[in-house]
């Protein structure tokens, strides 16, 4: 009975979803995570014509599609991804790789060549971008 009653309340759930704003808290998402409709499509595991079709409006989310999405990514909240209200991210942004002296790190990249090289092929520049939009690169 209780499982009727949990069913029942998330499928009516389903159809109260605003379709141009479900779309508008997914392309949050990637956006967030930096990732393509498509990149976004195979991280999740889902068709890519799924996301163009949520993203359209044409289709609703399935329950199963918005299980995927809340496992996948952890900072997203199922009830602000249904119907907006809550917090996204509930984390701090991923910080990334963070390189306090690129001379030092770049240096000891160079001196350590064996670890770098695959496949017999040779370190030929690295580059730093950073957060404000601006990159530093270093040639060989």
């Amino acid at each position: 009975m209780q499982l009727r009653l949990f069913t029942f309340v998330i499928l009516n759930w389903f159809t109260m979803i605003n379709n141009s704003e479900f779309a508008a808290r997914l392309t949050t998402i990637m956006n967030y995570y930096h990732l393509s409709a498509s990149a976004f499509a195979d991280k999740i595991q889902v068709p890519r014509s799924s996301i163009s079709h949520l993203l359209s409006g044409r289709n609703k989310p399935s329950l199963d599609f918005v299980l995927k999405v809340v496992k996948k990514f952890e900072d997203v909240e199922l009830y602000w991804l249904l119907n907006g209200k809550g917090a996204f991210p509930t984390s701090t942004p991923p910080t990334g790789m963070k390189v306090k002296n690129e001379d030092s790190t770049v240096q000891a990249i160079i001196e350590n060549k064996k670890t770098v090289n695959t496949s017999g092929k040779e370190l030929e520049r690295i580059v730093f971008f950073y957060t404000d939009g601006t990159f530093k690169e270093f040639n060989k």
